[in-house]
């Protein structure tokens, strides 16, 4: 079989049946087993192992392309809820305001009330000083009269030598003496003043 084989090699056997070595040669048998080797297994690669390799490659692709689209609906909710949040703080920094410019007012307007309760307490007060005032004033005036008509009385019976006893003339007679007394006193402090 090895005569045939170096028969279509074209070369002719040497001393033990050996083929001569030339490393560059060409061996169209080798050639050809080794053409069908690669066709079968390019065949095996491109039957079973290609489909498997781009079954992978769409698996991964869908998982990254699926990752980022929901990474993007993340991204999306993310920046929605953050655009909601911002807007809820907006309003809670104007509710905020409005409750400080209410408390501002209902302050002021509490102080205002205040004082007009304060004024009119100190009036009130005031009032109710001059009335006593007035009162005691009046108080004063009339014990005045009863000391002085009494005192009158004694003066003036001591100087007439007869008695005031008489209610009615004692009456008459401390009248006259007060409202003279009263006249002197009005002119004098009218020429004051």
């Amino acid at each position: 079989m090895q005569n045939l084989i170096f028969l279509a090699e074209g070369t002719e056997p040497t001393e033990g049946g050996h083929a001569p070595e030339n490393p560059l040669g060409f061996v169209p048998v080798e050639f050809a087993l080794s053409l069908v080797t690669f066709g079968i297994l390019l065949f095996l690669i491109w039957k079973f192992v290609a489909p498997r390799f781009e079954q992978t490659f769409a698996e991964r692709t869908q998982a990254i392309e699926g990752g980022i689209a929901a990474a993007e609906t993340k991204q999306a909710e993310a920046d929605a809820k953050l655009a909601e949040l911002e807007k809820q703080l907006g309003d809670a920094r104007h509710e905020a305001a409005r409750i400080r410019e209410e408390a501002r007012e209902q302050g002021a307007q509490i102080v205002a009330e205040m004082r007009e309760t304060a004024q009119a307490e100190s009036a009130r007060i005031v009032e109710h000083g001059k009335a006593q005032i007035e009162a005691e004033r009046q108080q004063a005036v009339t014990s005045l009269r009863a000391e002085v008509g009494a005192l009158a009385t004694g003066l003036a019976g001591r100087i007439v030598g007869e008695s005031l006893e008489d209610e009615a003339r004692q009456s008459r007679v401390v009248e006259r003496f007060l409202a003279d007394l009263e006249a002197s006193n009005g002119t004098t402090s009218g020429s004051v003043n």
